[in-house]
């Protein structure tokens, strides 16, 4: 049974959401070319106080950068085009903030979106 392992992290980001976290890691191939991981970490309270993380992981190779930063682009401008950038949403956690986490969100929207992949 072969293990996926994971190389030496050479840059990274961080992005805090409320219960998201979101990492950005470029990492290094056996062959010395660079990818870069996108996870996200969601928090998760259980009654007894106790918690845990489920992350998923997204790879993205060079070969991909292009593309996938134009479908972002394009997904992410017709959210804020149709819906604004105002989150319109009932589901927050509990000691949720409009003010802080509106601004936050949308900074992080802007931020996210001017991501320019040929730079890594």
């Amino acid at each position: 049974m072969s293990e996926r392992v994971e190389q030496e992290e050479i840059f990274s980001q961080v992005l805090r959401a409320g219960r998201r976290t979101y990492f950005f890691d470029v990492r290094s191939t056996k062959a010395d070319d660079y990818y870069l991981t996108i996870t996200e970490s969601k928090k998760f309270t259980h009654d007894d106080g106790s918690f845990h993380y489920q992350k998923h992981k997204i790879y993205l190779y060079k070969e991909d950068f292009t593309d996938f930063a134009e479908m972002l682009n394009k997904a992410t401008d017709f959210i804020v085009n149709e819906k604004g950038a105002e989150v319109i949403s009932e589901r927050h956690q509990k000691d949720y903030k409009k003010e802080e986490n509106t601004v936050k969100q949308t900074t992080s929207a802007e931020s996210f979106t001017d991501v320019s992949f040929e730079d890594i």
